[in-house]
């Protein structure tokens, strides 16, 4: 799958929704995994700022990978974030988007 390097340079990052486990399937209870290390994976939400705009968006990250406390206004770094471009097909609709995933997220909070 293609992944693009997300340029991190003159923005400014925190947390909008406290870290929450990724589901893999809701109705059943299934959590979603790393295929590679097997590990628990995360999803929190951020406000993303550059250029004068502002974004909230999920960004996907192992559990283990996350550090400090955060809660809501925390700014935060974001360790090799990339996007990642995705299309599927359900009932004959097309749908498609952007998702996103860190190496780490990383509080900044003194």
């Amino acid at each position: 799958m293609r992944q693009i390097p997300v340029d991190m340079t003159g923005t400014t990052v925190m947390v909008a929704q406290p870290p929450q486990l990724k589901m893999r399937d809701k109705k059943h209870g299934v959590v979603a995994v790393d295929p590679e290390t097997n590990g628990s994976l995360m999803t929190v939400d951020v406000l993303f700022v550059a250029n004068g705009n502002a974004e909230v968006i999920t960004v996907t990250v192992p559990e283990a990978d996350i550090s400090g406390e955060l809660t809501t206004g925390t700014p935060v770094a974001l360790t090799g974030l990339v996007a990642r471009p995705w299309e599927n097909e359900f009932n004959g609709q097309k749908r498609h988007g952007i998702s996103f995933r860190a190496a780490a997220v990383t509080s900044l909070a003194g």
